[in-house]
């Protein structure tokens, strides 16, 4: 069982029961189509006597995210599993895993650059610092989102391995 919220509609969701060679359902309700693969990615659907014509533009199935062009307009769903939602009920989503709280130097080195500043919001994978170690420039990014709090490092500043370099509030 999923649970399905697209961009276009995002208040309302979906609960799909999909089993391959069996029976779909929607909300509990038989979902009838006919999917006909086209090649690299297109498809043809019949639903309700209606023709579509599908394309499915990216995949990511770490977030369960899709991409879809259906009929020439893009729509992006996302799902959630029962572990997900289960996750969702314990206040553990990935939303609240995601905030971070500080960065810490993986290895010993020297701090070659800073860029960010106090106050800054960054996203996961924004670059922080520069930080050279072994003759090898490092970038560390951030592993979450947040906002930097405060930068416990200088320029040139030599840090040790599990060292705090920045602090998200």
């Amino acid at each position: 069982m999923l649970q399905v919220r697209t961009d276009a509609t995002p208040d309302q969701t979906w609960e799909v029961d999909y089993r391959p060679n069996g029976l779909t359902t929607v909300n509990g309700q038989p979902f009838e189509w006919d999917l006909t693969p086209l090649g690299q990615g297109r498809y043809h659907l019949l639903y309700n006597n209606r023709s579509y014509s599908a394309e499915l533009i990216t995949a990511d199935y770490t977030t369960k995210t899709v991409v879809l062009k259906l009929n020439g307009q893009q729509l992006q769903l996302q799902a959630k599993d029962r572990f997900d939602l289960l996750l969702d009920k314990l206040g553990m989503s990935n939303t609240a895993a995601s905030k971070v709280n500080e960065l810490k130097a993986p290895m010993p080195g020297l701090i070659v650059d800073i860029r960010v500043e106090p106050g800054q919001t960054v996203q996961k994978g924004d670059p922080l610092l520069v930080l050279e170690a072994m003759k090898m420039e490092n970038i560390l990014k951030a592993p979450g989102e947040g906002t930097v709090a405060a930068i416990k490092v200088n320029l040139r500043d030599n840090v040790t391995k599990g060292q705090v370099l920045i602090q998200f509030s």
